[in-house]
């Protein structure tokens, strides 16, 4: 099914959107929306997460046992288009944390990344300040970060690269409104709450 948004992707290819890209990422979306497939979470079971960066957006998929909860992707502007590989993919997973960290605080959950250098996160060294910033963050949450290949990683991938949808393409759970505000008032998870807000959005 992802065959023709695979092949425009591959090394020495250009980048060409054509009629078979747009059939296959129609069906593509068309599968992820389907009600059978798009589930709700279930807090008792460990979530997943897949991020993929392209030169143009990241996309970023929220899972349980292979099944997509949410999803989202945004497009790149100013600064951010001029990121490495590196850093673009460690943004991605900066936006999902902060996206559905209402989903993530309490239990591990595990990262999909096709991005190798990202599973040495933790222990590396001397950080620029950027750098600094966003493993503070990450440093909140109790994740296990495991590589997976692009060509495996179909839907994060496909989302980052298709950038004339990329305005901003995200689900929302119905009533996670009134979650968030149980959250600042819960004696267990309030104060973590409040300290990934505050690291998240203003630094």
């Amino acid at each position: 099914m992802a065959a023709p948004l695979n092949e425009i992707v591959k090394k020495d290819v250009g980048f060409k959107w054509g009629e078979k890209q747009e059939q296959a990422f129609a069906a593509l979306k068309e599968k992820l929306t389907q009600a059978p497939i798009l589930a709700l979470p279930n807090f008792s079971k460990s979530f997943e997460i897949e991020c993929d960066a392209s030169n143009v957006g990241i996309g970023v998929v929220l899972l349980q046992e292979g099944h997509p909860l949410a999803y989202f992707s945004e497009k790149l502007k100013g600064a951010a288009l001029n990121y490495s590989t590196y850093d673009k993919e460690l943004y991605s997973l900066v936006r999902a944390l902060q996206t559905w960290q209402y989903y993530l605080l309490p239990k591990e959950f595990v990262i999909h990344s096709d991005h190798e250098s990202l599973k040495h996160l933790k222990g590396q060294g001397k950080l620029n300040k950027r750098h600094a910033k966003w493993v503070e963050f990450l440093e909140q949450f109790p994740y296990v970060i495991k590589n997976k290949k692009g060509k495996s990683n179909v839907v994060a991938d496909a989302l980052s690269r298709r950038h004339v949808l990329l305005s901003t393409l995200e689900t929302k759970v119905f009533g996670l409104e009134h979650i968030k505000d149980l959250y600042k008032s819960d004696l267990e998870f309030s104060s973590k709450f409040l300290a990934c807000e505050h690291t998240a959005f203003n630094g």
